[in-house]
């Protein structure tokens, strides 16, 4: 038998290198044309840009951070945000609304991957062009993570919230708030510790921040988002005011569909804000 040379070798785990880094698979036949169906997406760093980590620490709390490229304002400025983990049991980790009001459309959270895959996000400007930046994240079993043995003391805490805000706050101008809510977010495919049972789903559906009554902020999320849940975003305080955040949970028959679920409960809090 003929030794292959290395250019040979190297063209035949070319499939297989690509696939190691990730692929469009479940974009191209499946996400694309549930959300996007007959739409154009342009793939640009030009109007987003997606931080994450190549491996993750853990899979379950990977940090990803949607940074914008052009301001909010009147007359031009991100409208929606859309995240997927292509390979999560189920992609889509939510849709996030921005306004003028929200100063910058830049979005920091911690979710959940399963398997090595692409993490993407879409952004739709107010002129209804959309554009795409992906990146690769290596983690395993995100969605499975086993519930912790404090799953009664979390569920005692649960709805309970706290806001940050950036240190230096200025009127009129774009200031960095974070959100964290205390939720287990229960994918519905991790088992108890305590009891080896699987939990069933149970995770923050809806979340609105206002400031002022003024949306900042609107979002539908779901299982990928990880355990107690923590959001940075902006607003701007053009004077005193109240920051509020609304949001909702749900529980849900199987962690793969929405078919069949039970709505939960809705919580919310306020924060004096004085710039």
């Amino acid at each position: 038998m003929k030794k292959l040379s290395n250019f040979a070798l190297l063209f035949l785990l070319l499939p297989v290198l690509a696939l190691a880094e990730g692929d469009d698979i479940t974009w191209n036949n499946t996400l694309k044309t549930q959300f996007f169906a007959g739409k154009t997406i342009e793939e640009s760093d030009a109007v987003i840009e997606l931080e994450a980590p190549y491996r993750a620490e853990d899979p379950a709390i990977v940090p990803v951070k949607v940074i914008s490229k052009m301001p909010q304002t009147q007359d031009k400025y991100i409208k929606k945000i859309w995240v997927f983990v292509d390979k999560n049991p189920f992609p889509f980790v939510g849709e996030f609304e921005f306004f003028p009001e929200s100063g910058k459309a830049d979005l920091a959270m911690r979710v959940r991957v399963n398997t090595y895959s692409n993490i993407r996000a879409i952004a739709e400007t107010n002129d209804g062009k959309l554009t795409m930046t992906k990146k690769f994240v290596k983690a395993s079993g995100g969605c499975s993570a086993p519930v912790g043995a404090d799953l009664d003391e979390a569920m005692k805490r649960l709805g309970k919230v706290k806001f940050r805000l950036d240190e230096g706050l200025k009127t009129g101008q774009p200031t960095q708030a974070q959100l964290m809510i205390s939720h287990p977010n229960l994918t519905g495919m991790q088992m108890d510790q305590m009891t080896r049972y699987v939990r069933k789903s149970h995770f923050i559906d809806q979340l609105k921040v206002t400031f002022n009554d003024k949306p900042v902020l609107n979002a539908k999320i779901d299982i990928a988002i990880s355990a107690d849940p923590n959001f940075r975003f902006y607003f701007v305080p053009d004077k005193p005011g109240e920051l509020k955040a609304e949001f909702s949970d749900i529980s849900c028959e199987s962690p793969t569909s929405r078919k069949v679920c039970d709505k939960g409960a809705s919580y919310s809090h306020q924060y004096a804000v004085a710039p």
